[in-house]
């Protein structure tokens, strides 16, 4: 299960504090070390939650427009015969 950017960044705040208030020097290196691997998956997370609200968005925008497909015109119906290649190079 991936975390979500806020328990990432509420978590980060709480290494930030211990690393600034412990009073033994190995556990202020261990929370500040601990501090900046939850930023790093902090900012994976935000950057995860964004993709996915672009592709909500996205799969929104394309089911909002539904236009009917185009009749072939005079040049396009070389397309309905057996070769459909032959001959778009001339257009």
């Amino acid at each position: 299960m991936q975390s979500s950017a806020r328990i990432c960044r509420t978590q980060e705040a709480h290494q930030r504090a211990i690393s600034l208030n412990a009073p033994l020097l190995n556990v202020r290196m261990i929370a500040a070390r601990a501090a900046a691997t939850w930023e790093k998956e902090a900012l994976a997370a935000e950057r995860r939650e964004a993709r996915a609200e672009r592709t909500v968005a996205l799969r929104d925008a394309g089911a909002v427009v539904d236009l009917p497909l185009p009749r072939p015109g005079p040049l396009d119906e070389r397309s309905l015969s057996e070769n459909p290649d032959s001959g778009f190079a001339d257009a």
